[in-house]
């Protein structure tokens, strides 16, 4: 219960339990365990004739529980799981010259895309957990990796899909043909505008290395904290770049937690980077600083036998030698959510670090907060940019630094079994910290918007908060697509609507 590639193989099972007073997960009565896209096709198919409400589920990652409903027809996608490398490949209908590529099918799980990407010596722009899909809504919903500084977002890196639409039909999408679904579906979030069967994804050159930097600041007070603060909003646009990424956290102890990612670059060439907080640190007699720094070849980030401390291995029976998960990410299986906002970081902000320093402090009094640098754009490689540009990410995405992320779970909970159920009241007391924090970024930062893929269940004006000016051209493609509706998940583009099965 506690390994996500166990919660995988179970066709009611998924990662996410529920969400307080929103949702909890619910299995189908009904389901096709799709092996092609001709199943995928006759399931849609029936569905819509039948006046069905249709789930679509791969690796059962989703927050907001749009992979699930108790009177639903799923289509289980986990088992088209092929992985194909394509040193010559042309878009359909495309006269583009021949680039390489990887192609996933719908189940495929990053780790298994990052393994044939590493024996081809190649590298593809996806997530940081193993076990989130490459096809599902990560990508399509535009999915940011610890290295997107460098190479983009999930859906800029998508050359072209196979999809299944609303009608039944079997379609292809790129910038040559169906270009109007391939903008929307870059970006425009999973289950919406039809079933993605395949995916193909721009492969990059292997990089040389990756390194690590980790480790705890921590001040003795509440005003070593805040001077400590203005420090680190100091130092952060020295990490918008593409060489870096990953996370930055803030808590209520005071501490200042580096969780940091750097690529290509050599160990003294990341250390210089915080030599300056680091001298600061040291002459400060009520803040103490241990971090460490780590380097190792890029060829080695996916395989759990270099980073046995990193990793916990799936020792079932029968399973693939390298399949794990990171330790980090434990806490998100089999989790209840309490709460989750996202809210972006303008890079603007930081000609005042000091304003920047203060809503952290004042954030990190309610609960903890992390600043994720790499889904924030402004600090973009061009050519990534480019890419993106094209997508149907927020455009406020590009102008931020940073990605701020405030969240809290019950871990390891499972609704309507005994002994198992999530707490109510420690789950509502988390709720409240919660809110209260994201309230002090939001009222400072109206208009940045929230991340599609991270945010609020209950956002009142999720339209604009998750695509802005997009919004408008995303609803009219959708309507094209999908006239009846039969692709409706809660805060999806069109949900505004009745689905196809609640209009009879």
């Amino acid at each position: 219960m506690d390994n996500p590639f166990y919660l995988q193989d179970q066709p009611g099972a998924a990662q996410s339990q529920g969400w307080l007073d929103a949702w909890t997960t619910q299995g189908s009565p009904y389901a096709v365990e799709a092996l092609s896209a001709a199943d995928v096709a006759a399931a849609v198919t029936f569905a819509s004739d039948n006046s069905l409400r249709l789930v679509i589920k791969g690796a059962g990652h989703d927050y907001l529980g749009r992979n699930n409903a108790a009177d639903s027809f799923l289509i289980w996608t986990h088992k088209m799981r092929d992985v194909i490398v394509r040193r010559d490949f042309v878009p359909q209908g495309s006269e583009q010259t021949p680039t390489t590529a990887i192609s996933v099918g719908a189940g495929t799980r990053w780790l298994e895309a990052y393994e044939a990407a590493t024996a081809a010596d190649l590298y593809v722009q996806g997530g940081g957990c193993t076990s989130v899909g490459a096809s599902g809504g990560f990508t399509q919903g535009s999915g940011f990796g610890s290295f997107s500084k460098r190479f983009g977002t999930g859906s800029g890196g998508v050359l072209e899909f196979e999809v299944v639409t609303a009608s039944g039909d079997i379609v292809v999408a790129n910038q040559s043909q169906n270009a109007d679904l391939f903008w929307a579906l870059r970006g425009g979030g999973g289950a919406t505008f039809g079933v993605v069967t395949r995916t193909t994804l721009l492969a990059h050159p292997i990089p040389g290395s990756m390194g690590t930097v980790s480790g705890l600041i921590s001040a003795k007070s509440d005003s070593a904290y805040r001077r400590l603060l203005r420090k680190v909003a100091d130092l952060m646009p020295a990490l918008d770049n593409p060489s870096w990424g990953d996370l930055i956290k803030f808590t209520p102890e005071n501490t200042v937690e580096l969780a940091l990612l750097f690529l290509d670059l050599s160990k003294a060439e990341a250390e210089s980077v915080f030599t300056p907080l680091q001298k600061w640190v040291a002459k400060q007699n009520d803040i103490e600083s241990d971090l460490e720094f780590r380097r190792l070849p890029f060829k080695d980030l996916w395989n759990a036998a270099a980073q046995p401390d990193f990793v916990t291995r799936d020792t079932r029976p029968n399973q693939p030698a390298n399949q794990y998960w990171w330790k980090g990410n434990q806490g998100e299986v089999s989790w209840f959510i309490a709460s989750y906002h996202s809210r972006w970081l303008p890079e603007s902000e930081f000609t005042n670090p000091q304003k920047v320093a203060d809503l952290l402090f004042e954030a990190s009094r309610h609960h903890w907060n992390i600043v994720q640098l790499n889904k924030g754009l402004a600090g973009e490689a061009e050519e990534a940019r480019s890419r993106d540009l094209t997508t149907s990410l927020r455009p406020s995405a590009f102008d931020a630094l940073a990605l701020i992320l405030v969240a809290d779970a019950a871990n390891g909970v499972f609704p309507g079994v005994p002994g198992y159920e999530p707490n109510q009241d420690e789950l509502a007391t988390k709720r409240d910290q919660v809110n209260s924090a994201i309230r002090v970024f939001r009222e400072a930062l109206p208009e940045s918007g929230s991340y599609a893929n991270e945010a609020d269940y209950f956002e009142q004006d999720w339209q604009n908060e998750f695509w802005g000016e997009n919004y408008p051209r995303l609803l009219e493609i959708k309507q094209q697509w999908d006239p009846f509706n039969l692709f409706k998940v809660h805060h999806g583009v069109g949900s505004e609507a009745p689905g196809s099965w609640e209009k009879q």
